[in-house]
């Protein structure tokens, strides 16, 4: 039986012509007969055919659509002498929840090398790379069990930054006049109010709350502290086991703030340089230089004992693997909590893709590191932040990644972020606030998940602000009040 190009398999199928730059036209016909999925290429006159067997314990939709995609890849790299990738056919951003959905699914019949054969035969990711999504995925197994289904966590969405960075394609707005940004709290405060009531009527005990964007310290004090207030009076209590404020840009960190956060409970906050390379913040559009950075995290670590992280991004335009490794030494010497490694994602809406994408400039104009150095980047800075005692804790990957790796976080062993295990899994209902948030609510008796979104433009999100908050509300409702999925 001929398995029809549906929207699935045709972009399952672009995923690997783009994997391996293949340009050139291509004929592609899959079928499926007593449980096989064939696959026929045809390219520059030449046939190829390769096939796999569905697992009869898993959904046959979901096998097909990886089975396509696995005999494909094969063929690329078998007979086309293509080199493999170290995910192999797993694309997806939480790549840990299949191993989470394997686990619930053997009862705790398990072992830790079972998962990474598994790994390895059925999506074809390096041994390497099958390791670290293992260890992870245990790591993260008893943060996942404190979780039960009245537990949610609450984001809020703080959409304005003080300059847009050359890579971001985030819908985050330049911080706007103070009579807009009046305009926002009106809504954000209607916005909490609304949650706040959600949470009583359904009897939910919020367990994290974290305040992202955007730069949410981007907020001039007076508007910060408001919003903390608010924050603090709708959401948290004794039961909150974590208060994260993602500070973001160490110029937009200063005492005020500092001793707002700590006096509304905050528990954990970052200071994000992304890079201790001068020249590579100026290329970026940071304004700020490695020793704000530095003065900002000596602050906080002054003020309050909190947990603080870090982020740096792989493979910024100009960088070289000694950058890195002098980035990462600097950030490790003031000993944070938790360092996020980025790889440096080429997304579209970005300033750097539009600019790679208009008639004047190329990619090349960028001085971008190439995969091969990308992938050494992120080996140097994974034994130097291991060495210093760090373990990874949460994964996720993007599309148009530089060397085609992850975004991973490591921490102290005591200083897990509960919100950034939470998100990836998907397995507890987070109620999304603000600008461009969103809400996801899981169903655990039917074991699915449902979003909606807020808007990601700031004077829609402003002037539709009924409108999102019943939808939300609606969700809500029919997950945990008519059990419908």
């Amino acid at each position: 039986m001929r398995i029809q190009d549906t929207e699935v398999i045709v972009k399952i199928t672009r995923e690997v012509l783009t994997l391996f730059k293949v340009t050139d036209k291509v004929s592609i016909e899959n079928d499926l007969t007593d449980g096989i999925v064939s696959t026929r290429l045809e390219i520059d006159g030449k046939i190829f055919n390769e096939k796999g067997k569905i697992n009869p314990n898993e959904r046959e939709g979901a096998e097909i659509h990886r089975l396509v995609k696995r005999n494909l890849y094969t063929i690329f790299i078998r007979d086309l002498n293509k080199n493999p990738a170290p995910y192999g056919i797993m694309h997806g951003v939480r790549p840990t929840k299949i191993i989470h959905r394997w686990i619930r699914s053997m009862n705790g019949s398990f072992t830790e090398q079972a998962i990474i054969e598994r790994i390895k035969d059925d999506y074809l990711v390096s041994d390497e790379k099958a390791r670290l999504l293992t260890e992870v995925a245990l790591r993260q197994i008893p943060v996942l069990q404190n979780s039960t289904p009245d537990t949610v966590s609450i984001y809020v969405g703080i959409p304005f930054c003080v300059t847009r960075c050359l890579y971001c394609s985030f819908p985050s707005n330049v911080l706007p006049s103070n009579k807009k940004v009046v305009e926002f709290m009106t809504a954000l405060t209607k916005d909490i109010e609304a949650a706040e009531s959600e949470i009583k009527r359904h009897g939910f005990r919020v367990q994290n709350i974290y305040i992202g964007g955007g730069t949410p310290t981007s907020l001039p004090n007076i508007f910060f502290e408001e919003m903390l207030d608010m924050v603090c009076k709708a959401f948290h209590n004794e039961g909150v086991a974590e208060f994260t404020v993602e500070c973001g840009r160490p110029d937009t960190i200063n005492q005020e703030k500092i001793t707002a956060m700590k006096s509304h409970h905050v528990t954990r906050v970052s200071v994000n340089p992304q890079t201790m390379q001068q020249r590579t913040l100026d290329r970026i559009g940071r304004r700020h230089t490695p020793e704000d950075i530095v003065r900002a995290f000596n602050e906080l670590r002054a003020a309050y004992d909190w947990q603080i992280n870090m982020d740096l991004i792989l493979g910024l335009p100009g960088e070289s693997v000694e950058d890195v490794r002098d980035s990462i030494e600097k950030v490790l010497n003031l000993k944070p909590d938790d360092v996020t490694v980025h790889a440096l994602a080429l997304k579209r809406g970005s300033r750097l893709q539009m600019n790679i994408d208009d008639e004047v400039n190329s990619i090349e104009d960028f001085n971008l590191p190439d995969d091969d150095t990308v992938r050494e980047m992120a080996k140097v800075s994974d034994n130097m932040i291991r060495r210093a005692g760090y373990l990874p804790y949460y994964l996720y990957r993007q599309g148009y990644m530089s060397g085609q790796i992850e975004n991973i976080g490591y921490c102290r062993d005591d200083a897990i972020g509960i919100y950034n295990v939470q998100i990836m899994d998907e397995r507890q209902t987070i109620i999304g606030i603000g600008g461009a948030a969103t809400t996801k609510v899981v169903d655990f008796n039917h074991n699915c998940l449902q979003s909606t979104f807020n808007a990601k433009d700031l004077l829609t999100y402003i002037r539709d602000i009924d409108y999102y908050i019943n939808k939300r509300s609606a969700l809500l409702n029919d997950i945990y009040s008519n059990k419908k999925c």
